[in-house]
């Protein structure tokens, strides 16, 4: 039998480029309504939860009927927040759904739970989607990674990588990483357990913990990234996006 699957959406007020975020009207819904039932929409996911330490979002969790547990407000990550959820559960996989996704497709959480449910040695796994633009190539705030022949990373960095050391313009730019992660439940605590890393405090990365400490991450490659909310910038263009599905949806496109 599949373990089964707990989709959890660590949820947090604070944030220095947008206070509030999760709760961020578009198209009518707060962002992590959105985000929740665009989880609770992948086929494997038996159960979603929000994880917080906000008034301010658990009563917006209960207010469109979501399951939402309180956790700590001292966690360093959103892995160490979804941890603590995931020691209070006996479900096999969990996968750390990020709360800025709100146009999150099912599909991706299949692509990365798929890794754990067919092979028995990989402890996590998450997805990645091929970079077809220089300026996001060397955006910092854009995750790069690399993997090896078998399909699991070799480094993540917000740095251009792997390095063009021609410059040839016709070689591929290589992937982003997509900050969706799947775990096996008890591998998920030893990970959130162990003490942050070197490159991991360097790059502001916390992936690169499980890395260091010399665990694998199984990638999948996906056709496509979905937009992500740090910014006002970013909020604006969800909503235009929000606005132009909608409107189609009214035309019968």
């Amino acid at each position: 039998m599949d373990p089964r699957v707990v989709a959890i959406i660590p949820a947090r007020y604070e944030s220095t480029r947008l206070p509030g975020k999760p709760l961020a009207d578009i198209d009518g819904k707060p962002m992590i309504q959105h985000v929740y039932e665009r989880a609770a929409q992948a086929s494997s996911v038996a159960r979603v939860l929000v994880a917080t330490d906000d008034g301010r979002i658990h009563r917006a969790v209960q207010g469109f009927g979501g399951d939402v547990v309180w956790t700590k407000a001292t966690h360093r990550t959103g892995t160490e927040r979804v941890a603590e959820v995931a020691a209070t559960l006996d479900d096999g996989i969990i996968v750390n759904v990020q709360g800025d996704v709100p146009f999150l497709a099912p599909d991706m959480i299949e692509a990365c739970v798929a890794p754990l449910r067919t092979d028995a040695a990989v402890p996590m796994a998450t997805i990645k989607t091929r970079i077809d633009d220089d300026e996001a190539f060397r955006n910092p705030n854009v995750v790069k990674v690399v993997t090896d022949r078998d399909g699991n990373a070799l480094y993540f960095s917000r740095s251009p990588i792997p390095h063009r050391r021609d410059g040839d313009a016709d070689s591929p730019l290589g992937f982003k990483h997509i900050g969706l992660y799947a775990f096996r439940r008890d591998f998920l605590l030893t990970l959130a357990a162990l003490e942050p890393t070197p490159m991991e405090r360097t790059e502001s990365l916390e992936q690169l913990r499980a890395l260091e400490w010399g665990f694998r991450i199984r990638v999948t490659a996906v056709p496509a990234a979905s937009i992500e909310v740090d910014t006002p910038a970013d909020l604006q263009r969800a909503r235009a996006f929000a606005s132009s599905r909608a409107s189609a949806r009214e035309w019968g496109q």
